[in-house]
């Protein structure tokens, strides 16, 4: 979470720290600051709310120049949102100036020792601790900025992106990374430093990121220098071309970045197979999994681990690989997982999802599976990011970028993904024949076709979310393939609109649930033909005899959910292991529009950060 900026170059600083604060709000947007230097001093902005609040106050306070600063945009964790509490933070002296993402754990014993030796805080953040800590340690040791920096990370347990200004070596910053990930842009005689590259994209395509326990020094008219933290061990740095373009992460005529990658799930879904399937042939090719096949088909079970949406995505994972593969698959939220000493070694194989490749969780689920001999196989989106380096193999979904806070296309490019490996193996494993696997890879061509076909419906969801708007409960309803979908229909209505809603098994809704259904309740019921319709229909002829309302996803055609229903919305016929992919895409298009009905800011929802890299 938190979003840093920085630059040192030629440039206004100005205009490079508060576009690219802008473009990583997803990060957080609760507070935001920044801090400029002239060659002469040193000016702070900061403010509670957005980096538009912020962009006003330094610019009425005419503290908008110079060529090197660093900015923040927070999701606060310690201390509320504040003027005070945001970042830059400045030491005792006001020598140093510091923003951080992450989180130190151990920042009260330092904060009490530090107040001890005389140093006072204003704010109730971690981050002044650290700040002031380089300071003690500069003035104590007499040493420069670099290694009073790498000093003061040796001690401080926890995680941490940040970036160092010192007014007596003002020709650099000192940057550093341990669990929060940070990225360098080399331009021409100038750097960029962000938490990832969309900042800076407009500038330069080239980019060196920051491995865990690596530092930088980032010096006018010199080369990056890298270092271990621990060691102090010089590392050469890597310097890679981005892929991303400044068209990508703009919201090209839409009106919300949420509803653009609403739309995109066609051409992101096709991006996701693109080069791998081979519909005509019957065939899957994917490298990482090709490289570890007697690895997956000789696992005594997979794990997957993953948070919030991509958990979702998980489950539906779990019912493709045990239905294609006969292998037993667990889905484990990677928050518990971490924690409760799970039973798990060699021949077990973890599959890590996670949209970003940064959730704190997931890559510390990652690292424990790896410490007990187990394989780890990661899927993700974003390339360079944490998780893949992190697992021993892996696959990017190539969805793009995705700014809106609220998952959409993530959720069904990783869907396409995992299908796509469950039918590598079962190829590999032959646990479904020739005909089978030809079957189903023509079927999941087909799908970005049919995607697009329910976008299409778009007024006519857009009508049912003005019947519902005002409502402040529901309840989400599925079966087997689409009980996920039931799961992340609901999140996604809870995250952007603040309507309380609950996702379950539609057999399950007899065991407590139906307890809260009256005549205002909406219940939103997954009714595809496919699977346990019987099952499903019974279930909604006893909401409709508690008088609730029924918005019923079916395929198209169907008459008997359309007569019990107050409302359908029809897909195409489709493989039931595909249904997930496009059910979900009323349930997005429902979510977005009863928030925008309730004037709600559906890329930017309260207290919610897009990538969650802190416990």
């Amino acid at each position: 979470m938190c979003g840093i900026v920085g630059y040192l170059g030629h440039r206004e600083a100005f205009d490079v720290i508060v576009k690219g604060l802008q473009r990583l709000e997803y990060r957080g947007y609760d507070s935001a600051g920044l801090m400029l230097f002239d060659g002469d001093q040193v000016t702070v902005s900061k403010t509670k709310g957005k980096v538009f609040d912020l962009k006003e106050r330094a610019e009425n306070a005419n503290a908008i120049h110079g060529n090197l600063g660093i900015g923040h945009t927070r999701w606060a964790t310690h201390g509320v949102p504040n003027d005070v509490n945001s970042h830059p933070h400045l030491s005792n002296s006001k020598r140093l100036a510091l923003v951080h993402n992450g989180i130190i754990e151990n920042y009260q014993s330092l904060k009490t020792t530090l107040e001890q030796r005389g140093y006072t805080f204003s704010s109730d953040t971690d981050t002044e601790v650290l700040v002031n800590l380089i300071e003690e340690i500069q003035q104590k040791e007499q040493v420069k900025l670099a290694k009073a920096v790498r000093l003061a990370l040796n001690q401080v347990v926890g995680a941490y992106a940040i970036v160092v200004f010192d007014i007596e070596q003002p020709d650099r910053l000192v940057t550093a990374r341990m669990g929060s990930p940070l990225a360098i842009g080399v331009g021409e005689k100038e750097y960029f430093i962000a938490s990832d590259a969309s900042p800076f994209i407009a500038y330069t395509s080239n980019a060196i990121y920051l491995e865990d326990g690596e530092m930088a020094v980032i010096a006018r008219d010199q080369e990056v220098e890298v270092r271990k933290i621990k060691s102090n061990k010089e590392v050469d740095p890597f310097i890679v071309e981005l892929e991303l373009s400044l068209e990508e992460i703009e919201k090209g005529g839409y009106d919300h970045f949420m509803l653009k990658e609403i739309y995109e799930q066609p051409k992101a879904i096709q991006d996701t197979f693109r080069g791998r399937l081979l519909s005509d042939q019957g065939l899957i090719k994917m490298a990482g999994v090709e490289q570890h096949l007697n690895t997956f088909i000789e696992a005594k079970r997979i794990i997957i681990a993953a948070c919030g949406t991509s958990w979702h995505a998980g489950l539906v994972g779990e019912y493709i690989f045990e239905t294609y593969l006969r292998i037993p698959v667990e889905v484990e939220y990677a928050s518990e997982f971490r924690y409760r000493d799970p039973v798990i070694g060699p021949g077990d194989v973890l599959i890590a999802i996670s949209q970003s490749g940064e959730t704190a969780d997931t890559l510390a689920a990652i690292k424990l599976a790896k410490s007990k001999g187990a394989f780890v196989f990661g899927i993700c989106n974003v390339v360079g990011s944490s998780i893949a380096r992190e697992t021993h193999a892996g696959a990017y979904t190539h969805a793009g970028p995705e700014i809106g806070v609220a998952s959409t296309k993530a959720f069904t490019t990783q869907i396409t993904l995992l299908t796509l490996i469950a039918l590598k193996l079962s190829q590999a494993k032959e646990s479904l024949s020739h005909s089978e696997i030809k079957h189903l890879t023509k079927a999941l061509e087909a799908v970005p076709a049919k995607v697009q076909e329910v976008l299409e419906l778009d007024a006519h969801i857009k009508a049912i979310a003005e019947a519902y708007f005002r409502a402040e409960n529901s309840l989400y309803l599925g079966r087997g393939y689409n009980f996920p979908v039931a799961l992340e229909g609901a999140l996604k209505l809870k995250e952007i609109s603040y309507i309380h809603a609950e996702g379950y098994p539609a057999a399950e809704m007899k065991h407590g649930p139906i307890a809260l259904i009256d005549e205002q309740m909406p219940v939103f019921v997954i009714a595809t033909r496919k699977g346990h319709y019987e099952k499903v229909v019974s279930n909604i002829q006893e909401i409709k005899s508690r008088k609730a309302k029924i918005i019923a996803i079916v395929t198209k055609g169907d008459q008997e959910v359309a007569a019990l229903a107050d409302h359908c919305i029809e897909i195409p016929e489709i493989e039931e292991s595909l249904t997930p992919i496009l059910t979900t895409i009323p349930l997005q298009l429902l979510a977005y529009y009863i928030a925008i009905m309730r004037g709600c800011n559906v890329d930017q929802p309260r207290n919610l950060a897009k990538s969650v890299t802190v416990e």
